[in-house]
């Protein structure tokens, strides 16, 4: 598996497994055989409700605890220094674990306003040993610029929705700029994928692929870290196979360009920011 090194030194495989809506008996299997495929990190949330499921599967697994990426997120209800941190305590006894690798706040909640000082319940957790990395998910240019100019510190990574309808070229540029990785929610696209599209359509024949691994691929040739989700292990083979080829510079514009002017197809994140 390919890694991406982040702004704090720690390194995360350039695709990992999104957890969402996966639980119960058949989540743990799904995630389980996602593992199996060779998948090395599992993206989870406290408000996927599945967070006992994430821990079951990497012991179920087998596999060393340093070999896999473990991931969840600090939900809205949970915004403040001194809550941030006993959300992350909570999130390490459900699932079984001693440190987590990654930890975001799940979105900046502003009508709350405490996302700054959630921001630095997370600086502390690191400082505790609880996480190895922090970011953010759902944050804007502003939110960002904010929680930098008052920790110093740059969240390792923002997961926000991004696919050929959502592109999201501005506010990738802007975390180049401030030296975040970009990892993708939804990164196949969400009830229109683009899978007709004649940019992906054309380059799946040309390199003998699915569309779904021609967006996979997309999503690594511009930087970001998507998190596919499927519980049919053959597709989750499928969606991990794309190290094999390369879309030209061409390709890799032409989907790009798939983008809506007016932004995002559906809006936002299929749950609600209640749920967040």
């Amino acid at each position: 598996m390919e890694t991406y090194t982040l702004n704090d030194g720690v390194t995360l495989p350039r695709i990992g497994f999104g957890t969402y809506p996966l639980r119960g008996e058949a989540g743990v299997t799904a995630m389980t055989s996602a593992l199996e495929a060779g998948y090395r990190m599992l993206d989870s949330a406290v408000n996927y409700r599945n967070e006992y499921e994430v821990g079951e599967a990497l012991r179920r697994s087998g596999l060393p605890r340093e070999e896999v990426r473990i991931a969840t997120k600090v939900p809205g209800r949970d915004h403040g220094r001194t809550k941030a941190v006993a959300s992350i305590e909570a999130s390490l006894e459900v699932m079984g674990l001693d440190r987590l690798d990654l930890v975001l706040i799940h979105w900046p909640n502003p009508s709350r306003g405490l996302y700054v000082e959630t921001w630095q319940g997370l600086v502390d957790a690191r400082e505790k040993g609880l996480v190895t990395s922090i970011g953010v998910s759902n944050f804007t240019e502003e939110h960002l610029r904010e929680i930098i100019a008052a920790t110093d510190v740059v969240p390792a990574v923002n997961q926000i929705e991004l696919h050929p309808r959502f592109p999201q070229a501005e506010m990738r540029a802007v975390q180049v700029e401030l030296g975040i990785r970009t990892s993708s929610w939804s990164p196949l696209g969400k009830r229109d994928a683009a899978y007709d599209e004649a940019p992906v359509a054309d380059a799946a024949k040309a390199h003998e692929v699915t569309p779904a691994q021609v967006i996979l691929r997309w999503q690594l040739q511009i930087g970001s870290l998507p998190l596919p989700k499927s519980a049919n292990p053959e597709r989750q083979r499928t969606n991990l196979d794309v190290f094999g080829f390369e879309l030209t510079d061409a390709e890799v514009e032409a989907i790009t360009a798939l983008g809506r002017p007016d932004g995002r197809l559906f809006g936002g994140d299929p749950r609600t920011h209640e749920e967040m």
